[in-house]
């Protein structure tokens, strides 16, 4: 079992990255490299809370005469969502890979503001993308669901009853009437995935349990998806829009997860005993072994 750090270990760290951070930063104005400053907030510059996290700033002087400019960092793994705000312009959000620049960003034309048909598009596809490739958790979940029965009234119970909950919790925490912090909401996935997953194992009856059980943990998931829409940003003119969207986008993911499941499995549902054995229990033990895993893990 690793050591929890404290705030004063962790931000003792964090600056001794300082020359690595600066090195693998990539800002560049018109394509000439400029070597930002290195500024870190530590949490307790920012809360009482022992927990809460801290900021690094990277700071500079733009050039008089640049017209554009680019970023990249070379310490990123995986997707990661890039916004930029010129002035009072909208946010751009640009999705990059690892260590992938930006396009060249306008200094001297900021982009317009995003009509409602430009934003529903964006903040529909980052929903839909948030599920299918890159929410991985939230796919596992969707088909613990699927698992416990091929009746189609089984699994439309619960992915209904899951999508109510989520949409609830969603809403309500990007208005800022629920919170909780991440380092219980995440835990709490990760365990939720496990639950659905043992319970498929014992049995393979939807109880009236499952269903409450499922609305409680979507409610879990929606705090989870109002993260994701945090780090994204909202813009503010179009909130709503681009909330309903992201949340249609998400419903949509969910329903391609169970249409893909329903394709791979059907050929072995004709047989139920065949289906329970050599699918079901086979992948719900699989699926609660990650669930819990993930969950020792980000309790860690």
């Amino acid at each position: 079992m690793s050591k929890k750090l404290s705030r004063v270990e962790r931000d003792r760290r964090i600056q001794t990255f300082e020359a690595v951070i600066i090195e693998r930063v990539s800002v560049r104005f018109d394509g000439n490299h400029v070597t930002p400053r290195f500024t870190y907030l530590p949490s307790s510059a920012l809360s009482d809370l022992a927990q809460a996290p801290s900021i690094v700033r990277l700071a500079g002087q733009v050039p008089v005469s640049a017209e554009r400019v680019t970023f990249a960092y070379g310490l990123a793994f995986g997707s990661y969502a890039f916004n930029v705000r010129i002035g009072d312009s909208p946010v751009q959000t640009f999705w990059l890979e690892g260590g992938q620049t930006t396009p060249p960003i306008s200094l001297v034309a900021p982009p317009p503001p995003a009509t409602s048909a430009e934003v529903a598009r964006q903040y529909f596809g980052l929903g839909y993308t948030h599920i299918l490739p890159l929410g991985l958790d939230h796919i596992l979940f969707v088909v613990g669901i699927f698992l416990l029965s091929a009746r189609w009234r089984s699994v439309l119970l619960q992915v209904s009853t899951f999508t109510v909950a989520h949409s609830i919790t969603l809403g309500l925490t990007m208005y800022g009437i629920v919170s909780l912090p991440a380092r219980v909401v995440e835990p709490m996935i990760a365990l939720s995935i496990a639950y659905v997953a043992i319970e498929n194992v014992v049995t393979n009856d939807l109880k009236p349990w499952r269903l409450a059980l499922v609305f409680s943990f979507g409610l879990l998931h929606g705090m989870g998806f109002a993260g994701v829409l945090r780090e994204l940003g909202l813009p503010r003119s179009q909130f709503l829009t681009a909330l309903l969207t992201f949340n249609a986008g998400v419903e949509a993911g969910q329903l391609t997860v169970v249409a893909l499941a329903f394709g791979m499995v059907a050929y072995w549902q004709r047989n139920s005993l065949t289906y329970r054995r050599f699918i079901v229990q086979p992948a719900s033990i699989a699926i609660a072994l990650a669930g819990l895993y993930w969950t020792v893990q980000r309790i860690m």
